[in-house]
């Protein structure tokens, strides 16, 4: 039963939340396997494809798993921080894409049209930016719990395989400040481009004043997060007041939308820079919290294949993507959904008449 009753929970009834969350089901993984040995190939030669599909198996809890209603959750939340210049885009930015994504607009659309995957889109009080994190919490304890609750019940209405994406100005510096609280070191280890990165790719002079004045975006995005960490010192020793302080509404619904997932029985495919520190405040939590998602891409930017390493994940894609929306976790999406296919539609050897190795 998907849970109903978690919207005034405390973050101590998050704690608690961790210790219910039930395991893989080793029974199904068994039945995969075994199967898997009968099929009409030589063993291990669908490589990865084949631990996908007993990951599936795991959290699904099912010896015959199948991906017949993914779903692509996209969260949408403005930040406080975005005053400060560390985007190259304006925050009214993240209302325009949710209007495009409404319109079929966004690369997103494509791709989950592409494979046939569902596709919702929640804005998290676009008009309420959260607090600026140089000098205030991004969210108060209330509010950070509500945006987990939310979050828990954004999957509501059914799916066997989840793939979560954001949308945001300013989220990457976001994320960054909370791997730097995660993890310490300087905050210009985590502190990627984002849109820094990419603004200066077109053509002309102004694509080249653009791409001049990258570095200087970036220096400021590590500014704030050095700023953000000092206004928090002494604070951010748990993981949840990490969230919560440094965090956006779009990190905190990632998060609770992961937990649901776990206790509704759902793989999770994660996005990529923002959507990770997410589940990097869960495994901060208790890392098994985070054994039913695999990453779906690693992203170029900032330290997100570190992050992946540090977190146990290991890429399906690595394709260079950093646009966000959910783009990378949906196109693994579809990768997943071919290999339970394979799995599910190929032959036996005794059903195709193929003989085994001698």
């Amino acid at each position: 039963m998907h849970p109903t009753n978690t919207s005034g929970m405390p973050f101590d009834d998050v704690r608690r939340l961790l210790h219910t969350l039930p395991g893989p089901d080793e029974f199904a993984v068994a039945a995969v396997r075994a199967r898997n040995k009968e099929l009409t190939k030589l063993p291990g030669s669908l490589g990865e494809l084949e631990a996908v599909v007993e990951w599936l198996a795991a959290w699904q809890g099912s010896p015959t798993p199948a991906v017949r209603r993914p779903l692509v959750v996209v969260f949408a939340g403005n930040h406080g921080v975005a005053t400060h210049g560390v985007s190259a885009y304006p925050q009214v930015v993240t209302r325009q894409m949710l209007d495009n994504f409404a319109a079929g607009g966004g690369a997103i659309n494509q791709i989950c049209a592409t494979y046939d995957l569902g596709f919702k889109v929640f804005d998290l009080a676009l008009d309420l930016p959260t607090g600026d994190i140089t000098r205030e919490p991004a969210l108060d304890e209330k509010a950070c719990v509500a945006t987990l609750a939310f979050g828990m019940e954004a999957i509501a209405g059914g799916t066997d395989l989840l793939s979560l994406g954001e949308m945001g100005v300013g989220n990457t510096t976001v994320a960054a400040a909370i791997y730097t609280a995660l993890y310490g070191g300087p905050a210009s280890h985590w502190v990627g481009h984002g849109t820094f990165g990419h603004v200066g790719k077109g053509s002309g002079s102004k694509g080249r004043h653009a791409a001049n004045g990258s570095g200087e975006g970036v220096a400021r995005k590590v500014a704030v997060v050095e700023a953000a960490l000092a206004s928090h010192a002494g604070t951010l020793d748990d993981p949840l007041e990490v969230l919560r302080r440094l965090g956006g509404r779009e990190v905190a619904a990632a998060a609770g939308a992961i937990l649901a997932a776990r206790l509704e029985h759902i793989p999770v495919l994660l996005d990529g820079y923002v959507v990770t520190a997410a589940a990097a405040i869960l495994h901060a939590l208790d890392p098994s919290s985070i054994d039913h998602c695999r990453a779906g891409h690693v992203s170029p930017d900032g330290a997100h294949a570190e992050v992946l390493e540090r977190i146990g994940k290991k890429p399906l894609l690595s394709l260079g993507i950093t646009l966000g929306e959910g783009t990378g976790a949906a196109l693994a999406a579809g990768i997943v959904k071919a290999a339970a296919a394979a799995h599910s539609g190929m032959s036996t050897r005794t059903q195709a008449g193929v003989s085994g190795p001698v």
